[in-house]
């Protein structure tokens, strides 16, 4: 099955889609077929084996209209680099051309308004065109005004009666014979007048004079010209997202080739090359920091406004801006495999896809053109029947043709789609499609996966509990050192702990690792363990409080790990995979939405319940397979759930496929991104409530434009078919008509653009637990002895606090200290006293100063 991309030509409202739609779907051997209005696009996926493109491209021309394949990123004439970024949009060429149309046709339709409402409103004349005797002269200077205008927005007239004659009409069929009914009668109007002249008959004259239609025909074409500008430069406005995510991809690149620097067209990055970005440069391609260090503004990709931090080892995504440092990388994705061009595909795949609800406005489309040419004939018919002229008959039948074009429903769904995904785009939201975008807003079941998804994926230390006397950095230092030599995953947790302190590992012999309890080595002459409470048992060391303290960690899911030295039990060390700190209030917030939150976890029961008491879900399901993960899901559609699934790995692959909205984590697996219909770039569950909002937003603005669009044909069509003038002799003028008509599509998409300005609602909860956990260095209160609050002038960055942190903790006594840049103040804990003195020496060897202590 085949999936290609198609640019139409010579659509001008959704009667022209829904007819292109209707032609291609009767080809043997399509599946899917979806036209776009507002991109002038169309995606068909077909059987290679009974279809072909060119047999689609003659069903569009068949239709009418135009089609061609659409140019991919990378042609034969361009070396494979970037996805292609045009140097002018489609939206910003047609209003371009729009803008031109509008100025040439508004330089001839005022002097014609002019000329034939003048001598009406008393307005100054030349002799030549006032009385009844400069009749002729009168009507054809109006004519020959015309014949520009005419001629300038002759497309209209070109495409509405082709789309006409193929038995397809569309809007630009409502204005042809709207305005070329007024232009035929104001011809037939002119040979009367020649007539009335030729035999003095000055009643027949001043008849024709006064109903020339002239001035109808050109107002009518410059206002839905004026519209339709308008309407260009506001689609172009909706597309802002995407171009200026188009727009980030950097040109040039500067890679060290031979041990020199080269500024290379991005196009010719091949991938393991080696990039230098500096400071102020966007990042040219996807890789890997081989060198430096930097923080790297990722806004614009992932919405994350904080610059994150990069050292030799992380990934940089291409289009990023560095905002300082040095760096050099390795190029790991060049081309359409960037992060960027990715990104611009989905959005770009999602707007061109069509919403469920987008197809009551199609059928609607694919009728209503004809009904109105029916509806504008049987009222002309009508009001000859009932004995008025011909001239009022005629301007009921232009009003009614050209206040009905359909323009506003083609664009109520398109636009409001391209809006929301680009700015879901911009703020880290990738949606796949605009199904998705549409079934996202009925999710009263979301099904959230633990590891990587609530819990941050990886081992960290959340408690140091230090035995009487003993220093935390003492029992950092002989825990780091023992568990460095070990490859068991929690004990990555304590080394990388230690090194975040800045603490020396010591020497360790006679190391020997005792399966299923610890490690034993010798420190110093002296033997130490680390492990869990069996080896502290079998080598009978004790002491109740701690391996007490150390139990209760284990009922709140921790691992606690125990540490001896000399025969004496000297700290507990716990150790977990530490929820997120945004996981308990994104819970919350979809608690509050009214939807229920479950966690699917392959973890054991004990761990789950002490996550689902930390994040406050509605429901857990412990020790699950893959396999399971997906009946789960089934089990709770079976029930009438409309369900999300948020999960990051390939085991949740089945259930993120399965699920009525899958929503990948970005830092996840390929697998799992791919199975999603949702990709959030930031990993924050925060965001899984974003996107839920952002689609309720949505699909409420394409309710909106869908109700707007279809009652201002529900009112304007009965008045400008006279229904109210006998009662209330409301008639429409065809001016005021086309008018209107050009406003109706200029107010949908305007409404659409208000989407611009969406932002997540977020509330702030307190949540006690999650508060006490995140503090890596808990101290429970009844072991608090003193604390001292310092004040200190001269910290800028986090290696300061580093410095100050060491320092304190050097000082005999001191058993934690908490030093925070933001506050400039470090807490301090004190297991005996410590002079005021003492404290201030150690601040300013530092090199820093103690402006005050409490």
């Amino acid at each position: 099955m085949k999936k290609e991309q198609f640019d139409i030509t010579g659509m001008t409202c959704s009667a022209c889609s829904a007819r292109i739609e209707k032609s291609v779907s009767k080809l043997s051997g399509i599946q899917e077929v979806s036209v776009n209005l507002l991109k002038n696009s169309m995606v068909a996926s077909y059987d290679e084996s009974v279809l072909n493109t060119p047999e689609i491209v003659r069903a569009v021309e068949k239709a009418g209209y135009g089609a061609f394949p659409k140019v991919p990123a990378q042609d034969k004439n361009k070396p494979r680099g970037r996805a292609a970024v045009p140097e002018v949009s489609t939206a910003q060429a047609e209003y371009k051309q729009m803008k031109q149309r509008l100025l040439l046709s508004a330089l001839f339709t005022i002097p014609l308004f002019y000329i034939s409402m003048g001598h009406m409103m008393g307005w100054p004349l030349p002799g030549g065109l006032l009385g009844m005797e400069n009749a002729m002269s009168f009507a054809f200077t109006q004519f020959l005004f015309l014949v520009p205008v005419v001629f300038i927005n002759f497309k209209y007239y070109r495409m509405g009666f082709k789309t006409l004659f193929h038995g397809s009409p569309n809007m630009d069929s409502l204005i042809a014979i709207g305005s070329g009914a007024a232009i035929v009668y104001g011809i037939y109007a002119i040979y009367k007048i020649g007539i009335g002249l030729g035999h003095g008959d000055m009643a027949m004259v001043h008849s024709f004079t006064m109903d020339l239609y002239f001035e109808s025909a050109g107002m009518i074409l410059t206002l839905i010209t004026f519209g339709k500008t308008l309407e260009a430069r506001a689609k172009g406005k909706t597309s802002d997202a995407i171009t200026k995510l188009m727009n980030l991809a950097p040109k040039t690149a500067t890679v060290e080739r031979d041990g020199q620097e080269i500024q290379v067209p991005i196009e010719e990055v091949c991938l393991g090359d080696t990039l230098i970005v500096k400071s102020g440069e966007s990042v040219p391609v996807d890789g890997v920091v081989v060198e430096g260090f930097s923080a790297v503004d990722e806004s614009a990709l992932t919405g994350e406004s904080i610059p994150a931090e990069k050292h030799v080892g992380d990934k940089v995504i291409g289009a990023t801006i560095n905002k300082s440092g040095y760096f050099k990388m390795q190029a790991t994705k060049v081309g359409d495999d960037t992060t960027l061009a990715q990104i611009v595909r989905l959005v770009d795949e999602a707007t061109s896809s069509k919403a469920p609800i987008a197809k009551l406005a199609d059928k609607v489309s694919g009728i209503f053109v004809p009904i109105v040419i029916t509806i504008a004939l049987v009222a002309i018919v009508g009001w000859l029947l009932a004995g008025y002229g011909f001239e009022f008959a005629l301007s009921i039948g232009i009003s009614i043709l050209v206040i009905s074009c359909p323009c506003a429903l083609g664009l109520a769904t398109p636009t409001a789609i391209m809006v929301g995904t680009g700015k879901g785009a911009t703020n880290g939201i990738l949606i796949k499609s605009a199904e998705a975008l549409e079934t996202a807003h009925n999710v009263d079941t979301v099904v959230l996966d633990k590891t990587g998804t609530i819990t941050q994926g990886t081992p960290a230390v959340t408690n140091i509990l230090c035995g009487n006397g003993i220093r935390q950095k003492d029992l950092m230092q002989v825990a780091a050192s023992l568990e460095k030599l070990s490859e068991h995953p929690l004990a990555d947790a304590i080394v990388s702990e230690a090194e975040k302190n800045g603490l020396a590992f010591l020497p360790v012999s006679d190391y020997k690792q005792i399966p299923g309890e610890g490690i034993i080595g010798r420190i110093n002459g002296q033997l130490c363990l680390a492990g869990n409470r069996r080896l502290m048992a079998s080598n009978g060391i004790s002491d109740g409080d701690l391996l007490k303290l150390g139990e209760a960690m284990a009922v709140d899911g921790k691992t606690p790990l125990f540490f001896a030295r000399a025969g004496q039990l000297i700290g507990v060390i716990a150790v977990a995979d530490i929820v997120k700190p945004t996981s308990s209030q994104a819970v919350k917030e979809l608690s509050a939405m009214g939807i229920e939150v479950v966690m699917l976890t392959g973890d054991n029961a004990k761990t789950a319940e002490a996550i689902r008491h930390q994040v406050g879900v509605d429901r857990v399901v412990a020790e699950v397979f893959p396999q399971d993960k997906e009946k789960e899901i089934r089990r709770l559609q079976g029930m009438g759930k409309k369900v999300a699934m948020v999960g990051d790995g390939i085991n949740d692959a089945p259930a993120l496929a399965r699920a009525d909205v899958g929503i990948a984590i970005g830092a996840g697996t390929d697998v799992a991104i791919e199975s999603a219909d949702i990709v959030l770039m930031k990993s924050d569950l925060l965001d899984v409530s974003t996107a839920i909002q952002l689609s309720k937003l949505v699909i409420r603005n394409i309710k909106q434009n869908l109700f707007w669009a279809f009652i201002y044909n529900i009112i304007g069509i009965p008045i400008a078919a006279g229904l109210f003038y006998l009662s209330f002799s409301l008639k429409l003028n065809p001016m005021i008509g086309a008018f209107a008509m050009s406003f109706s599509s200029v107010f949908v998409v305007s409404n659409a653009l208000r989407l611009r300005w969406f932002k997540a609602k977020h509330e702030t909860y307190v949540n006690p637990i999650v508060d006490k956990e995140s503090s890596r260095h808990e101290i429970r209160k009844e072991e608090r002895k003193m604390e001292k609050v310092l004040n200190i002038e001269g910290m800028v960055c986090s290696n300061c606090v580093k410095h100050v942190h060491k320092a304190l903790m050097e000082i005999p006594g001191i058993q934690e200290a908490v030093v925070e840049l933001e506050s400039k103040t470090a807490q301090v804990q004190l297991s005996q006293a410590v002079s005021d003195e003492v404290l201030k020496a150690a601040i300013e060897d530092a090199g820093y100063e103690l402006v005050s202590l409490q």
